[in-house]
């Protein structure tokens, strides 16, 4: 009877804790992780959302009164916002095709047994790694309107110079952002192309097939789950761009040409106090993210 009277308890334990109760603790710390970084601030943002809400001062008594959708109401009708969200699908029409592209292809020649391959690899990976403050320093310098860019262009240059033209702010902000991520991108085809096997090239080579065929045959399938992640994280990252038009034209100029949506949520937020309307920007580009990304996943890994 105690045997009997015990088994369901130990059963709904296993089902509440799971086999190995042991690797809650291993787990914990991350799951914290995600409620404070990521679970904590979406749920203030979309509460904000909603409210006429401000920042005060610590221990101020305010009112945050409840205004239902006013706050998006308010920025889908906003014509600055609609372009910021142009801006961005120009962006990721320029930045995730040439991500792709040239991520690939580099990583196809460096997996091969080439010389001086680790400092090709390594180099690839340093702007990656680099400080974006300097990376937009070395930029400015490149386009300024008496940079390197423009010296050697000479009369093909554009006038008014790059990053104060609104034809060309946005192009060399993407390429950029390209040049930035490529070496992270390149890292992780490499990672995927150790698991194509070779025997699939050895088929590929008897059937007559060359270089350029087998890539398009072997290499391109094989990775195409990292093809998915490439551009689903490219796509991210150019949903959020801020630190590159903030710095390379002065907050989105010219005539905001290169605005972001989040620059609009600082412009808002922080340098104009209103949080709500700033957090409606939010919650908006990550359901729009959201939505994406999971169409990006749904049509590159369709049979």
């Amino acid at each position: 009877m105690a045997k009997a009277g015990t088994a369901p308890t130990t059963s709904r334990r296993v089902k509440l804790l799971g086999k190995h109760p042991i690797g809650i603790p291993f787990v914990a710390p991350y799951v914290a992780f995600l409620i404070v970084v990521f679970a904590y601030p979406l749920g203030l943002a979309l509460y904000m959302s909603f409210h006429d809400y401000f920042f005060a001062a610590p221990g101020a008594i305010v009112e945050r009164p409840f205004i239902g959708v006013d706050n998006y109401t308010q920025v889908l009708g906003d014509p600055v916002f609609r372009t910021a969200l142009f801006n961005v699908a120009k962006f990721v029409i320029i930045n995730v095709p040439l991500t792709v592209a040239l991520a690939l292809v580099l990583a196809t020649a460096l997996n091969r047994a080439i010389p001086w391959r680790t400092f090709f690899r390594a180099s690839y990976y340093v702007p990656y790694v680099t400080a974006s403050v300097a990376v937009v320093g070395i930029w400015l310098w490149l386009f300024a309107g008496n940079g390197l860019v423009n010296t050697i262009l000479g009369p093909l240059a554009p006038d008014p110079p790059w990053l104060v033209n609104e034809a060309w702010a946005l192009p060399v902000i993407a390429l950029l952002v390209t040049w930035k991520q490529l070496g992270f991108y390149v890292l992780l085809y490499l990672a995927a192309m150790q698991n194509v096997p070779n025997e699939l090239y050895e088929a590929a080579k008897v059937d007559g097939a060359g270089a350029i065929r087998s890539f398009f045959a072997v290499t391109v399938p094989g990775v195409r789950a990292a093809t998915t992640l490439v551009v689903i994280l490219a796509t991210i990252v150019g949903a959020n761009f801020f630190t590159e038009p903030y710095l390379l034209t002065g907050g989105g100029g010219p005539n905001n040409s290169s605005i972001s949506p989040v620059l609009m949520m600082y412009r808002e937020g922080i340098e104009q106090g209103n949080a709500g309307y700033a957090a409606a920007i939010g919650v908006i580009l990550a359901i729009g993210v959201l939505a994406i990304s999971l169409l990006n996943r749904y049509v590159l890994e369709r049979d």
